[in-house]
């Protein structure tokens, strides 16, 4: 079964407007044209016919005589094509005169397509209408299928901006997702380097005790084991509690809550952070010094401020000479942040050292040219702790003339 569109495009309804004054006229070429498909307008005068045509303007083909009272079908023509939406209608002139040169020019240059002349021969009347009514049929099939063929490229337009929404869509969607791999590799690094520079020297301290105790049990005194003993208690206490703060990070990272400032003071803080490292620093007789005022708090995220210290003050022990001074921790007030500095009198770094610092490469972490190398992890988990603070680290070093890290936190009134 067809359906209606195919139907109008086959079979539209054909609408032709006859304007005569003689009504006699106006039967006759009903009569003459008489077919189910055609449908009949008929106007006495241009008026009328204008009248009809502000109403209708999908009419097929005008007949239109030229001989009429005050409006003649010459001026009836240019008034009717006045009208943008009128234009497309072809127009037929029925004349009763000779078809004279001037006539015939007059009659094209108001519009006329053709012309007929009366008294009009039905067929040949029949073979020009029916010419016209063809042309039209074939314009309402070119203009359907013009319709539909932009139908078509809409869709397919509409089809092709769904398409490059749902790429857009699911090239963001992968990004993210790469971002969140990323951000848990980032995890993991920070979790193995929290793990790598905040236990290893707490752990060193413990077994140096143990095998002080183990190996000289028979010639130490009693205040001597006393004091590894007491060592031993204490390490293993800080440990176990570092080590519960780092479950309780894991966890956190995992839900993205990572980040818990809170307020503390800082004198207390560092000399808890630095009796986990004194024993190292007693191995190679280098003097751990707390010069912070009792009066600084800040405003900081314990266990991040807690890597932050450990990093910097093993790094600082690690490359200050065995009996080479002293490691001190100092603070100053910097307008809403606190300046907090780790300063040794160790071998000190090069310029070229320093510009390696906070670099994602495998560069050392405070390193001589020719000292150890390492993974560089722990001073770039201490500058990304220190930013996400909000704070900044810079470093003052010479060779053989010490380091000093500083970095800020926010403080506290």
């Amino acid at each position: 079964m067809k359906n209606t569109d195919q139907e109008m495009i086959e079979d539209p309804v054909i609408k032709i407007l006859l304007i005569d004054d003689n009504e006699n006229n106006l039967l006759s070429m009903e009569v003459a044209l008489e077919n189910d498909k055609y449908t009949f307008y008929k106007a006495t005068s241009g008026r009328e016919a204008l009248r009809i045509l502000l109403k209708e303007d999908d009419f097929s083909l005008i007949l239109l005589d030229v001989m009429m009272p005050i409006m003649d079908g010459y001026e009836t023509a240019r008034l009717i094509y006045e009208r943008d939406k009128l234009r497309q209608i072809p127009i037929i002139f029925i004349t009763a005169h000779d078809y004279e040169e001037a006539a015939v020019f007059k009659g094209y240059e108001a519009g006329a397509v053709d012309f007929v002349r009366k008294p009009f021969n039905p067929d040949i009347l029949r073979s020009k209408v029916t010419v016209f009514t063809e042309l039209y049929k074939k314009n309402q099939l070119l203009q359907r299928q013009e319709e539909k063929l932009q139908a078509i490229n809409n869709d397919l337009k509409q089809l092709n901006q769904d398409l490059e929404q749902r790429v857009f869509e699911r090239t963001l969607e992968l990004e993210n997702l790469n971002h969140e791999l990323k951000a848990l590799n980032l995890s993991k690094d920070k979790f193995l380097s929290v793990i790598s520079h905040d236990l290893r020297n707490p752990l060193t301290s413990l077994l140096a005790s143990s095998e002080n105790l183990s190996r000289d049990t028979g010639k130490l005194k009693p205040e001597q084991i006393k004091m590894f003993a007491d060592i031993i208690h204490r390490t293993s206490n800080k440990i176990l509690s570092q080590l519960n703060e780092l479950v309780d990070w894991a966890k956190t990272q995992r839900e993205k809550t990572t980040f818990k400032p809170e307020k503390l003071h800082l004198q207390h803080f560092i000399n808890e952070s630095l009796d986990l490292l004194r024993e190292n620093s007693v191995q190679k007789e280098i003097r751990l010094e707390n010069s912070v005022a009792e009066h600084f708090y800040i405003n900081a995220d314990s266990l991040m401020l807690r890597s932050i210290l450990q990093n910097l003050v093993t790094n600082a022990i690690k490359y200050t000479p065995h009996g080479g001074g002293t490691v001190q921790v100092t603070a100053t007030a910097d307008d809403a942040m606190v300046e907090i500095c780790i300063k040794d009198d160790g071998v000190g770094m090069s310029q070229e050292t320093k510009d390696m610092l906070f670099r994602d490469s495998s560069s050392g972490s405070l390193l001589g040219t020719s000292m150890e190398k390492g993974t560089g992890l722990g001073l770039l988990l201490v500058k990304d702790f220190v930013a996400t603070h909000g704070g900044a680290i810079t470093v003052e070093s010479e060779l053989n003339r010490g380091t000093c890290f500083k970095f800020t936190m926010p403080g506290v009134q």
